[in-house]
């Protein structure tokens, strides 16, 4: 179960910052840059208190009076007990009252808020906003916690495959709890960082997960590293043995398949004890109406009430005795795989990897040699005569770099690379980056945002991008526009601390072309900068040494870029990360507006947004049409490091108040042109129809077929 919250603060409770400017109670999450506002009726001054009276674990708390709590979107809310115990669950369009008495209501903002009041009290839901009124003016309890989490340790391991296992036995302790609960991302926590050493060492802090699941490996960091993530989400210890096989304290034994086999396996046992557990934990502490247990309860007979109460190796029995093609068409499709490299340059990777839960396989990739990789900016380029290159137009565009490799295609919505080369159609991920994300700093400022324009040919993209950043209203934005950049002015964008660069300009392998010559990235140590699109040809190695010197992740090139097609690309990147769509994310969708989206990579932690949604999740709208009068909606998730797989989204549609598990395409509708117009005004959304990229407060109706 979650574990009560701890008395009197925390120590890292700076975490979370309370402002009140009038009637409005502003929560901000000053590492994540996540904001959520309360208007409140007849409020006074907030008081800072402690966090004692909150059933879950909050950073920081405050006290203040008010008659009514006004929520600026719809969410979820649940409201308790103040032991824990839900009581009810909010709906759009609904009105529900709750007598006198104590309640928790837990509100599922961008950050973790709790309010804790004494009723009666009234919850309000319309089509864009929430309220929760009292009879009278009353004191509330505000309590709020960051959804960063920080690992507890770092181990230290050998080269020696044994070693490794002894290391990734370790995740297990960052569970927050061992029940189907930690399913849930928040209550998972960031598995122990790794360092590579002359020795083991395992801080004597780390207390094991206590779950009976041991997983029995060959002692190969290829068999370690893939399966990783299933040691961490078991909790479970891994021991060297000839035959893979999961088997626990009760005698239940599963084989893991061998060779070809193994990682396919290995893959099919996390996602179905995944799945499972999302189903399962609708018994526990958030009984909701969840779309896939009312879909897998026809296909299978299992007693999730009773379930919910087992061990991890109860429930593991039981969950595969069901074969993996019966609830197959029912799980989420998964965020990511990724390809890594089975060497010890690898090992420092995998708290990050499992950290986002994603599939690990070993690389089932091909060299690409330079012929192939240009094949498709040559056709941009025969078309075309001006590149963002300042070198003189050859035949075709150049490669920076001839180790290139190709990743076999995978079902998650995204690929990421750990090795030595350059993926194509993968992120390109380091360590680096994720350390640099775990140092980044608190900020309770704006959400800055640098627009770098270092050649006059290209201000088409910067007036088109000037009028997209900043333009949520409900979240305050620094924009600042910069031109024709000396070395030492980019140098010094380069080192401020900005949320955000989209630099516009000629750069080459070895550098930022600037009006006084390059500015190489390489030679800097103390980059400010926290995500970034440079959109210039061959801007992969000045991105990647972006990534050296402090920065978390961002979009590069591959390959000389053609200006038209670099204008619709940045254009597209720059309305999807102001939505709040994660780097790799954002460029899966923008990279189809233009041939010459498939010369762009994400380097670094590509799960990273830049802002966040308007409703938690980033949705994708896909819309054709039926018939005169009805349309067909599919609606896709993309999950963020933050709201990771098993987080939930609702998209209230039709009045349907049902919730998904959040990854991927989650379901189709039927809908009149009054009930999709009414959805789409909810939010300004992407929109595919016939292959091309809309907004949703573009679309032309008349466009679809």
């Amino acid at each position: 179960m979650i574990p009560p919250a701890r008395n009197g603060q925390r120590a890292d409770s700076v975490a979370i910052r309370f402002e009140c400017d009038g009637e409005t109670l502003d929560i901000v999450d000053t590492i994540e840059r996540r904001r959520y506002s309360l208007s409140l009726s007849c409020a006074g001054e907030p008081v800072p208190t402690t966090t004692d009276s909150f059933r879950f674990p909050v950073d920081d708390a405050v006290s203040i009076e008010t008659a009514s709590i006004t929520l600026p979107t719809v969410l979820a809310v649940y409201v308790r007990d103040t032991d824990g115990t839900m009581r009810s669950e909010t709906t759009q369009f609904g009105t529900e009252s709750f007598p006198a008495g104590a309640y928790i209501l837990e509100l599922c903002a961008p950050m973790k808020l709790y309010v804790r009041v004494d009723g009666p009290l009234t919850i309000r839901s319309e089509m864009t906003r929430m309220e929760i009124e009292f009879p009278e003016r009353v004191p509330i309890t505000v309590g709020a916690r960051s959804k960063h989490d920080r690992p507890a340790a770092t181990v230290t391991t050998t080269d020696d495959p044994k070693d490794v296992m002894a290391a990734i036995s370790t995740f297990g302790s960052a569970l927050k709890t061992t029940s189907p609960e930690r399913s849930y991302p928040t209550l998972r926590g960031h598995p122990p960082t790794i360092e590579r050493g002359e020795a083991l060492s395992i801080p004597d802090t780390l207390t094991p997960s206590e779950t009976d699941v041991t997983i029995e490996i060959p002692e190969t960091l290829g068999h370690a590293f893939c399966v990783a993530p299933l040691a961490y989400y078991l909790g479970a210890t891994i021991e060297p043995g000839d035959d893979p096989c999961i088997h626990t304290d009760s005698g239940f034994v599963h084989p893991l398949g061998v060779d070809s086999t193994f990682e396919s396996e290995v893959e099919r046992v996390l996602k179905q004890t995944f799945f499972l557990d999302c189903v399962t934990r609708t018994e526990g502490l958030y009984p909701i109406d969840l779309h896939e247990r009312r879909e897998i309860e026809r296909a299978v007979d299992l007693d999730f009430g009773d379930l919910y109460e087992k061990s991890i190796g109860e429930q593991l029995a039981a969950y595969l005795s069901v074969p993996y093609s019966v609830i197959e068409p029912h799980v989420p499709e998964w965020k990511l795989t990724s390809h890594v490299e089975s060497r010890p340059t690898s090992i420092e990777m995998l708290p990050f990897l499992v950290n986002d839960l994603a599939v690990i396989r070993t690389p089932d990739t091909k060299h690409v040699s330079t012929t192939q990789t240009e094949t498709t900016a040559i056709e941009g380029f025969l078309r075309n005569s001006f590149t963002r290159s300042t070198r003189e137009a050859a035949s075709a565009p150049t490669l920076q770099t001839a180790s290139y490799v190709e990743p076999g295609r995978t079902e998650s919505l995204e690929q990421a690379w750990v090795g030595d080369e350059t993926p194509i159609g993968a992120s390109k991920a380091t360590p680096q980056a994720y350390r640099n994300r775990l140092a980044r700093e608190h900020s309770t400022g704006d959400i800055s945002i640098a627009v770098v324009c270092n050649d006059a040919e290209m201000a088409e993209e910067r007036d088109l991008v000037d009028d997209v950043y900043g333009s949520r209203e409900e979240l305050p934005f620094e924009i600042t526009t910069h031109k024709n950049l000396a070395r030492e002015e980019l140098r010094t964008v380069l080192e401020t601390d900005v949320d955000f660069l989209h630099y516009i300009g000629h750069i080459e392998p070895d550098g930022f072309e600037c009006p006084d010559g390059k500015l190489d990235a390489a030679n800097m140590s103390d980059v400010g900068v926290d995500a970034f699109l440079l959109n210039g040809c061959l801007s992969y190695d000045q991105g990647m040494a972006l990534i050296d010197g402090g920065a978390i992740g961002g979009i590069v090139t591959l390959t000389d870029v053609i200006n038209t097609g670099a204008v619709k690309i940045g254009s597209a990147l720059a309305r999807l990360l102001n939505n709040g769509f994660p780097l790799r994310a954002a460029l899966e969708v923008a990279k189809g507006e233009d041939i010459m989206g498939g010369q762009y990579i994400v380097v670094g932690d590509g799960g990273m947004t830049v802002v966040q949604t308007e409703s938690g999740s980033a949705f994708f709208c896909e819309i054709s049409k039926i018939d005169d009068k009805k349309f067909k909606l599919n609606i896709k998730t993309y999950p963020s490091t933050i709201e990771g797989m098993g987080s939930l989204v609702n998209p209230c549609v039709n009045g349907h108040d049902t919730h998904y598990i959040n990854s991927g395409s989650i379901d189709s509708f039927e809908m009149s042109l009054k009930e999709l117009n009414e959805f789409l005004s909810l939010e300004t959304t992407p929109v595919e129809s016939n292959g091309r990229l809309y907004w949703s407060d573009e679309l032309d109706f008349e466009d679809i077929n």
